[in-house]
Formats: C-alpha cells, structure tokens, sequence
C-alpha cells in the first residue's frame, strides 16, 4: 500500500487486513434499538471491529489520489491523523473488556480520535487549495478529488456517528436530553430544528448585510393531518443542511435585492411535508437564481462563489468559501438514504429539496466500499465525448460539408 506518510510494522499488517472487509452499514432503526438494550461491552465489541474496518477502507483509498495532491502538506497532515487514530483504536483488539479500567479507557480513545479529527473537513479542503495555487489541475485529477471527497467525508460522517453514539450512552458526556438515544431524537420536531437554523443564519446575514429576510413556513403531515411533524433522526444533522440553505438563500435574497429599493427583502418560503415514506422540506427564495450551467458547480469541492477564508485557527472557524457547504450538506442528507436536489429559475429565484427517510427503517447508512470498482474511478481515461456541445465554437457555415 503506497502511503505518503509510511505505515510500519503491525499497523501497516493490520491496516491491510481489515481493507479487505466491506463497513456494516447501520439502520436508524438498529441505532435505536441498539442503544435502547445493548450494554456498553457489546458496543465496545462491535466498534473495535467495525471502527478499524471504516478507517482501513478509506485509508486504503487515499493512496489512489494524484501524487501531486498526496505530496501537500495539509493532507499529510490528514493522513497522519488516521494513521494515528487507527493505531489507537487498534490498541484495544485483545483487551478483555470485563478487565477494570478497559471501557472507560475506550471511551476517552474514542474522544481523543474525534478531538483529533475536528478540523479534518478544513484541512483536507486547506490541502486542495495547496494543490490549485502549485499546480495546473485538469479534469481527470479534479474528477478524482471529487469522487474521493464525496467517499472521504462521507466516511468521516459515518466514524464520527459511531464514536458520537457510544460516548452519548456510555461515557462522561452523557447526552442531557433524556429523550434522546445518542445522537438521535425518535421524535424529532422538524420545525424546531428548521427555527434554529433560521435564526442563527439570520444572526449571521444581519452582522454582514445589516438585514435579513424573514422565513414563511408551511407544514403538511399526511401521515397524522393537524399534528406536528416529527421524524427519527440526528438534529444536528439536519440543522447542519438548514442552517447551509438558509445561508446560501438570504445570501442570495439580500444581493439580488434592489438596494435603491425601499421594499422589504422577499421572504424564504419553507414547505415540510411528511409522507408514508418521504419528509421533504422545500426551501424556496427570490433571489435571482443562476444559469443551468452552474447547477452542476454547487456541488463541485473545488468551486465557490464566496471568498476564500483564511485556514481557521479554532474549531468554529465557518466553512464558507472553501466550496464545500452544499456538497456536505448533500452527503448529511444522503448518509441515511436521503437526497439534497438544486433548482434554479434564472432571473427569478431558486428552490432546495431535502428529502429523508420518514420510516426508520429504511433509513439505512450509505457507507463507500473499498474494491477494485472504486479503485478504477482513479485510473479511468476521461472517455471522448459523443455530444455536440454548445460551448465549442461552432465552425463557419461555409466549413460544414453537406451529409
């Protein structure tokens, strides 16, 4: 396994060990019933396994990126996070969890790897803007970065999900809520979570654009008409994809907005919706849209419309600038089977739809699988195109021969 920070020795054995195994994706409903009955020694268990297995399959992965990209210092950085924190997670694989001292010592490894790894969305991101600013980057290697992204942070999401539900249960930072199992709230209220999102967001525009337009929403529960809608689900998740759309949306209202205009800002009109199988939130705003050929940019890690920030000195540093709010967002959306869909109407304004499981069951994790398929999204030639397309420069009439 080619590494540009070296693994030596029993980790290096191991990690190519569990690279072989595929991650065992997790249901809403297991996560529940899970933390509902199983003891802090059958979780201790099943994530001593499960946990090198996750890390293994995407570090096993990294090692197919451009050398160009492995070479900057920020991703060895990352590199160096994983290596270590499998390590660690490995230091646990022989121990008898019935000897004194052992969970707890597991639960502050678990809190340790993921203190470690708060900063790995901005330093990897810190490593692709090394990467621009020292070297032409062409469509295979841009191609490559983001089918790895997509597969990287997803994995990190799913990691930290683990490491989040074994702490909340059974560590010192007992999760407050009673209500809640872990990370996840079995009676979401989806218009609370939406408020929140709104009103920090808010908070933001009206620091910078000193106003902010207002929120309009509408519920539609057609699985219990009249009553509040609800869902199984991880509320920081799902603020985590409102608070980035409501951003984007006052952004764009505020802009568009006539500044010689008294009017007031056009609201963002918000829709939820719970069907039989289905909870979609429909976030729309008048805020002039973008052209078709954009749409496919929103979700590019290597594409924003803001300014890019400095790299963050703490935990709290924002993300806006580096590219990667909508694409995060969709992967929040996506991790247990839901979607994250873009539509704009140029001139007029925009709509977000977030779809979810509504059934906690369906709600499965989609988790990336290291095998030879991912490894030949890597070293496929970029294939030629067998359309016309409308951005070449069309050839003089007189050129084109008669078919």
């Amino acid at each position: 396994m080619r590494l540009s920070v070296r693994v030596f020795g029993r980790a290096a054995q191991m990690l190519e060990y569990y690279s072989h195994f595929n991650p065992s994706p997790l249901s809403m409903h297991q996560f529940i019933e899970f933390g509902k009955k199983s003891s802090e020694r059958a979780s201790f268990l099943f994530l001593r396994k499960e946990l090198p297995v996750r890390l293994a399959n995407i570090m096993a992965e990294i090692h197919l990126l451009p050398e160009t990209l492995l070479a900057m210092p920020s991703v060895k950085h990352v590199q160096s996070w994983y290596i270590r924190s499998f390590q660690e997670v490995l230091d646990f694989d022989t121990l008898d969890p019935d000897r004194p001292g052992v969970l707890p010592k597991f639960c502050e490894a678990l809190a340790t790897i993921r203190n470690r790894h708060t900063d790995v969305v901005q330093t990897m991101a810190q490593g692709v803007v090394e990467l621009k600013e020292s070297h032409i980057v062409d469509t295979q290697t841009e191609n490559s970065i983001q089918y790895f992204l997509d597969r990287f942070y997803m994995s990190r999401i799913s990691i930290r999900m683990l490491i989040n539900q074994h702490s909340l249960l059974f560590g010192k930072e007992l999760n407050g809520n009673r209500r809640h199992i872990g990370s996840i709230d079995p009676s979401c209220n989806v218009l609370s979570v939406l408020k929140d999102a709104f009103e920090n967001a808010r908070f933001l525009c009206e620091q910078y654009y000193l106003g902010s337009p207002d929120v309009v929403v509408t519920e539609h529960n057609a699985v219990n008409p009249g009553r509040a809608i609800e869902v199984v689900y991880v509320p920081s998740h799902l603020y985590h994809i409102l608070f980035e759309l409501f951003k984007n949306a006052m952004r764009a209202v505020v802009e568009f907005h006539d500044p010689k205009s008294s009017a007031p800002y056009s609201p963002i009109n918000v829709v939820i919706v719970k069907g039989k199988h289905d909870l979609t939130i429909k976030m729309s705003d008048l805020g002039g849209g973008f052209p078709l050929d954009n749409l496919e940019l929103l979700f590019r890690y290597m594409y924003s419309t803001a300014p890019q920030p400095p790299m963050p000195e703490s935990d709290g540093a924002p993300l806006a600038g580096y590219g990667y709010g909508l694409p995060l967002s969709r992967l929040y959306a996506k991790y247990f089977q839901g979607d994250l869909k873009i539509s704009s109407y140029e001139g007029y304004g925009t709509d977000a739809v977030v779809y979810l499981k509504a059934v906690e069951s369906e709600a499965n994790e989609m988790l990336p699988v290291f095998n030879k398929a991912s490894s030949r999204h890597y070293v496929r030639a970029l294939q030629a195109s067998d359309w016309s397309n409308s951005l070449t420069p069309s050839k003089p009439l007189g050129q084109v021969r008669a078919l």
